[in-house]
């Protein structure tokens, strides 16, 4: 049996500076970078307020029939594919504000019954991990424009 090489596969699918630079400061990141980070961030709110759009759409959630809920959650499904598409300023912020629609949904409709208290504070916490994270994500794409090039051509992906 082949010995496998951990490293090589962790920097390739998990942590690459290209591809996954979460830990690089806004003003040290060139476009592609960017790119990457503002597509995984939009696929991912994307994806979240797309199943929450179609699931608001019941009535046995605390919101019960309330239009406004799933209404909101396709506004930022919208915002979303924007951002990964354009990286505009105002889909970011969009999207980055959408940790606090959670929260006023906590707020107003409560958290569904058969939630532990333990699970609601996980809930909210990693709401409010999601809201500072937004707000990285909102320098991204403020700084997108002015973000130089990578020094050296990005090699083409494999299929």
């Amino acid at each position: 049996m082949r010995d496998f090489d951990w490293e090589n596969l962790v920097r390739r699918y998990v942590w690459d500076d290209t591809r996954t630079p979460y830990f690089t400061r806004v003003a040290r990141l060139n476009r592609v970078q960017a790119c990457y980070e503002l597509h995984a961030y939009a696929i991912l709110v994307g994806a979240l307020f797309g199943v929450a759009a179609v699931a608001s759409l019941s009535s046995k959630l605390p919101h019960g029939n309330a239009a406004i809920v799933p209404l909101y959650a396709f506004t930022v499904v919208c915002a979303a594919i924007l951002l990964g598409l354009t990286r505009h300023y105002w889909a970011a912020v969009w999207c980055a504000a959408a940790p606090l629609g959670a929260l006023a949904y906590f707020a107003f409709y409560g958290f569904h019954p058969a939630l532990a208290p333990v699970e609601r504070i996980v809930m909210v916490a990693v709401v409010l991990a999601w809201l500072a994270y937004g707000l990285r994500v909102i320098a991204i794409a403020r700084a997108f424009p002015t973000l130089p090039e990578p020094a050296t051509p990005e090699p083409p992906r494999r299929r």
